[in-house]
């Protein structure tokens, strides 16, 4: 059964990735169009991928996650495990960002600068490379 969780947990956090690292491009051609009907077109993309890919896959990630630190609580007496879920927690945190961000652009699109959004958009990636590392590597393993 774990083996099923940890792959299903894998194909999550691959999908919950891939629409953090596009929402956050799609806020830096949207944060810098002035078109109405071009903006319009950016809102919509925005949602459906917030909607229908990225908050399910994030919460199947974390589901999965549970349910398998909950089958093997031995991870939760490693250091870097502590190192990983931290940095789990910023993903949580951008993810969070990203819909309050699309909201106030729905408002407000020129709110945010596309600068920012331009280095909003490493974030993940930076979170991502430290999980990575983290669970192959295993630093601080017992």
């Amino acid at each position: 059964m774990m083996l099923w969780i940890k792959a299903l947990h894998v194909i999550a956090v691959i999908s919950w990735m891939a629409g953090l690292l596009y929402i956050y491009r799609l806020f830096v051609y949207h944060a810098m169009e002035s078109e109405a009907v071009v903006r319009a077109r950016f809102e919509v993309m925005e949602r459906r991928l917030l909607n229908a890919i990225t908050t399910p896959a994030g919460i199947v990630a974390l589901v999965t996650g549970v349910a398998m630190i909950a089958l093997s609580t031995g991870f939760l007496r490693q250091p870097w495990m502590h190192a990983k879920l931290t940095l789990v927690v910023g993903l949580l945190g951008s993810h969070v960002y990203a819909v309050l961000a699309r909201k106030r652009l729905l408002t407000e699109p020129a709110a945010v600068s596309h600068k920012r959004f331009r280095f909003l958009n490493e974030v993940p990636t930076l979170l991502m490379i430290g999980i990575v590392i983290l669970v192959i590597v295993r630093p601080w393993a017992r």
